[in-house]
């Protein structure tokens, strides 16, 4: 039997089959306003109601931002944090700022990756998180898309090896076919695209499940919505569009 963390994100697990498979890297894939920030947001909120502790890696935004956001859903994380459950990284300020300077976990500089894996796995460790939430994991190899894959892998290693199950959003433009880096498909465990489309003068939002080691899922796109509670995914609506992915050799 795999053994399988439930997102509890409405209609997800249920086109994955009951859950992610417990461990897995999953990069979360997609443009702008398409969700991705949510859905990673709500996963660790969820797996806090489910005594999992979570570590949200702030890379793209200032984490006082982070935890505004999610208050927008009703998702106060602060109770949590109090109790040592859950943990922002700040690796956007560089400490910079009044607020940077309350953050507990903060890199100095958030353009160094060996630096991000230390705090992080020390987060991981006090915490006892078993949810893990980098966003952006693709702000780390902008400037450089050749160390994209040994990135994410080096990443893995760390967040697989501690035990956690994650997410990794990747950005990508909106009319770039791949998933936010070359080579990166191959490292991670799962990948997840988000897209926004234009159907009959509507923008529709859909997901589809492109991988998932582990577990067998649903092949079609789905059809979601992103709510005032988070993200419902419709199991039972397809979105039927025409789009071609490049993934690298």
């Amino acid at each position: 039997m795999v053994e399988r963390v439930k997102t509890g994100i409405p209609g997800f697990d249920e086109i994955l089959n009951g859950g992610i498979p417990k461990r897995n890297v999953v990069l979360l894939s997609g443009g702008p306003g398409t969700g991705k920030s949510i859905f990673g947001t709500q996963f660790l909120w969820n797996g806090l109601h489910l005594g999992e502790g979570g570590v949200y890696v702030a890379l793209e935004e200032h984490p006082v931002q982070v935890r505004v956001n999610m208050r927008q859903f009703g998702w106060d994380v602060r109770q949590f944090e109090a109790e040592g459950k859950f943990a922002v990284v700040d690796a956007f300020t560089g400490g910079v700022g009044e607020a940077a300077k309350k953050e507990k976990y903060v890199l100095k500089d958030p353009d160094d990756v060996n630096e991000l894996v230390d705090v992080l796995r020390t987060a991981i460790k006090e915490i006892n998180a078993q949810r893990v939430v980098v966003d952006s994991v693709s702000t780390l190899y902008l400037t450089r898309p050749a160390v994209a894959r040994s990135i994410v892998l080096q990443l893995k290693k760390v967040l697989s090896g501690m035990g956690t199950t994650s997410i990794l959003v990747s950005q990508v433009s909106v009319t770039e076919r791949g998933f936010g880096g070359p080579g990166v498909e191959h490292a991670a465990d799962g990948i997840v695209r988000l897209d926004l489309d234009e159907v009959d003068g509507e923008l529709v939002r859909s997901m589809i499940i492109w991988k998932m080691r582990g577990t067998a899922h649903s092949m079609k796109r789905h059809i979601f919505n992103i709510t005032d509670k988070g993200i419902i995914v419709y199991p039972d609506k397809v979105l039927k569009t025409k789009r071609y992915y490049l993934v690298s050799e």
